[in-house]
């Protein structure tokens, strides 16, 4: 029996990120924060009814070779067999090891060249240093097209990025690129608000090009601010970033508890981290159950 696959969106087919799926149709994404590394976690939660997972690279060591061997065991052959694409189940994203001060390129290079579909980067505090990882996240442009600014810096070599992904080299130097900036893009950039500053200038870190959403990390945000979690200056912080990413029309993220699920979601929030793989529990499984009944 022969099989039709379909890898991207063309004339209404699924492209590779599922995520960016989701956002079209107006719906939220739930997933969940991995440190264990271990290629076996890697493959359940690759099986799990979640939308995403983040592999925590800021709090735990840099092992590119580790991170390497995580994303291969996402890789589920019998499920693109079973849907005909290549469009997995749960997106792999990489929180960076990287603040938004440390602008390495190698690092953004590194993590892209193993094929993840998308780069959360945590304290970013100004316009200036999303605008950077926004070029460090793309290949240099060809001249005359319309997306070419922010221009990007990334080195070439996508020999195995484009096998992670299932694609051509040159079908992956065309869909490796930041969405909702380029059309045709498949990966997607969050930049982390954790921080006083961060969040004074939220509101043009939104607008920065390339940048697809704002995600919240709100036990740094509250030591930031001098206050305990839950305080009410923490709650208008998240609010205030909330109205910048509607006002801007980029996608809002934090983590949330079973309790805050509904709230958020209220709120606009379209990207919910639940929880870790050191806890898929009751709370996880709670959470989670209630998101995608809506509360």
């Amino acid at each position: 029996m022969k099989t039709k696959f379909t890898t991207i969106a063309r004339g209404g087919n699924v492209r590779l990120n599922k995520l960016i799926d989701l956002r079209l149709a107006g719906r939220p994404a739930f997933g969940v924060f991995s440190s264990n590394l271990a290629p076996r976690t890697a493959a359940a939660l690759a099986s799990a009814p979640l939308d995403f997972v983040i592999v925590d690279l800021e709090h735990s060591p840099f092992d590119p070779t580790r991170l390497e061997t995580y994303l291969l065991a996402m890789t589920d052959k019998r499920r693109i067999l079973e849907k005909g694409t290549l469009q997995p189940d749960v997106v792999p994203l990489v929180r960076l090891p990287v603040s938004g001060r440390e602008q390495l390129l190698y690092v953004v290079k590194q993590v892209l060249d193993l094929g993840p579909l998308g780069l959360i980067v945590p304290q970013v505090e100004s316009a200036d240093e999303a605008r950077w990882f926004v070029q460090a996240s793309r290949y240099p442009q060809r001249g005359g097209v319309a997306d070419f600014e922010p221009e990007g810096i990334r080195g070439v070599g996508y020999g195995w990025p484009a096998r992670q992904w299932g694609l051509s080299g040159e079908e992956y130097a065309r869909r490796a690129d930041l969405w909702p900036l380029d059309p045709e893009g498949e990966l997607v950039l969050w930049t982390m608000i954790e921080t006083r500053r961060g969040l004074d200038h939220c509101e043009e870190i939104a607008r920065t090009p390339g940048v697809h959403g704002l995600f919240i990390g709100p036990s740094d945000l509250a030591f930031s601010l001098g206050v305990p979690l839950g305080d009410p200056a923490v709650e208008r912080a998240i609010r205030r970033i909330a109205r910048a990413c509607r006002k801007a029309g980029v996608a809002l993220g934090t983590l949330a508890t079973a309790d805050e699920v509904p709230r958020r979601l209220r709120q606009g929030f379209g990207f919910l981290a639940l929880g870790s793989d050191t806890g898929l529990t009751a709370d996880v499984a709670e959470a989670l159950r209630r998101a995608r009944n809506r509360g």
